[in-house]
C-alpha cells in the first residue's frame, strides 16, 4: 500500500471544522473564534460544521458525527479537516464511517491528537491516507517554538517534501491555559527544562521507518481489530519497518502499563525499529512510574525506546505525519525527527 498524501494547502483553500468527539461549550466559543481567525489569517477559508455542541461529552449523535466527518473528508472543495480538540469516545464513529467513500475520494488532511487519534490512525491504516497527529484547532493560535512546526506549516508542503523538527528543550510543567478567562492567549508557558530520554539503555539512537501511532488510552481499544491492524500496515511497507509513537493522556502508570502490554500482544509494535513515547503529565502509580510502565511493557521488543518526545498532551507540540517516512536521531548532543512525505 503506497501512502496517499493530500494536496498541499494553498491560499484560498477551504478548511473544515467539526467535532467528531467533544464539542465546544458556549463559554469557550470566543477561543474557537480566535482559532478560526488565525487559520483565516493564514489565507484559508474556514467552514464550521453542525456537530459542535459542547453541552455534553459528545457534539452530536454518532450517526450525525460520522456523516459530517465523511462528507468533509470526501468533499473535493475541502482540503483539510481539523477538530477543535479531542474528547472521550470517538471510537463510536469507526463502524459508521463510509470507508469505501474515504478510499475512493482524493485524500484530505485530517489533523488532531488525543481522542482524534482514534480516527487518524485507522484512516491511515485502512485507506493509506497520510494523517497529521499535531496540535488541534484550539491550540493553533499559539506561537510555535523555534525548531517545531505547526500543522498549518506541514499541511502546506507538497508530496516529496522533507522537514526536520528539533525539540526546544522546554515544556510546560503542568496545567492548561484558561481559554474562558484568556481566549486570546498566544504564548505557551514553557517553564520546565528537559530533553528526550532513552529508556531501554545507553547509547545513541538512529532509526528509520514509517511513522504510526497516537494516544495510548484510545488506541489500546482498537489494537488488533480491523481498525488498528498495524501488523498488516507494516507488512505492506516491509522491509523498511515502522517508527511507532505513543503518548499517555491522563491514566495512571499501572493502567498505561496494562494498555501497552495489550497493544504489544496485539502486534501494534511488531515491526517497530524504534518507539517514541510522548512526554506526559499523567500520574505515576504507587510503585511504578510512567517511564517504568513503558519499559515494563515494551522493553521485550528489544528496540530503542525514546521518551519525553513532544508528541503528547504536554505543550509544546511536535506534529507527526502518520504514514510519512521518519528518521529519528537521539544523542546527548542532538535530538531530531526528520519526516519525508514520500
Amino acid at each position: 500500500m503506497s501512502i496517499r498524501y493530500p494536496a498541499p494547502l494553498r491560499p484560498g483553500d477551504r478548511v473544515a471544522v467539526t467535532s467528531p468527539s467533544s464539542g465546544v461549550p458556549e463559554e469557550l466559543r470566543e477561543r474557537l473564534e480566535v482559532a478560526v481567525r488565525e487559520v483565516e489569517r493564514r489565507g484559508y477559508e474556514v467552514v464550521v460544521g453542525d456537530c459542535m455542541d459542547g453541552s455534553g461529552h459528545l457534539s452530536a449523535p454518532a450517526a450525525d458525527r460520522a456523516a459530517e466527518l465523511t462528507a468533509m473528508l470526501t468533499d473535493p472543495g475541502v482540503r483539510a479537516v481539523v477538530p477543535p480538540w479531542g474528547g472521550e469516545t470517538a471510537i463510536d464513529l469507526l463502524p459508521l464511517l463510509d470507508w469505501d467513500r474515504l478510499r475512493a475520494a482524493d485524500p484530505t488532511w485530517l489533523i488532531g491528537f488525543s481522542d482524534v487519534s482514534t480516527l487518524l490512525t485507522p484512516l491511515t491504516l485502512l485507506t493509506g491516507t497520510a494523517t497529521l497527529h499535531g496540535n488541534n484547532l484550539m491550540d493553533t493560535p499559539y506561537r510555535v517554538p523555534e525548531g517545531l512546526l505547526s500543522w498549518l506549516d506541514i499541511a502546506a508542503m507538497p508530496e516529496g517534501s522533507g522537514f526536520t523538527q528539533t525539540p526546544p528543550g522546554r515544556h510546560r510543567s503542568g496545567g492548561w491555559d484558561d481559554f474562558h478567562a484568556h481566549p486570546e492567549v498566544r504564548e505557551y508557558t514553557l517553564d520546565a527544562v528537559g530533553g528526550w530520554a532513552r529508556l531501554d539503555g545507553d547509547g545513541d539512537v538512529e532509526a528509520e521507518g514509517r511513522l504510526i501511532g497516537g494516544c495510548v488510552e484510545t488506541l489500546c481499544n482498537i489494537a488488533g481489530t480491523p481498525y488498528g491492524d498495524v501488523s498488516s500496515f507494516a507488512r505492506a511497507h516491509a522491509p523498511e519497518g515502522l517508527i511507532v509513537y505513543v503518548e499517555a493522556a491522563e491514566q495512571d502508570a499501572f493502567t498505561i502499563c496494562r494498555n501497552l502490554h495489550g497493544m504489544r500482544l496485539a502486534g501494534f509494535f511488531d515491526a517497530a525499529n524504534a518507539v517514541l513515547v510522548g512526554r506526559t503529565a499523567a500520574p505515576d502509580s504507587a510503585s511504578l512510574t510512567q517511564h517504568e510502565a513503558v519499559l515494563d511493557a515494551l522493553g521485550p521488543l528489544g528496540v530503542p525506546i525514546v521518551a519525553d518526545v513532544e508528541c503528547g498532551h504536554v505543550p509544546p507540540y511536535l506534529p507527526l505525519v502518520n504514514g510519512a517516512r521518519g528518521r529519528v536521531i537521539s544523542t546527548p548532543e542532538r535530538n531530531e525527527i526528520v519526516q519525508t512525505l514520500d
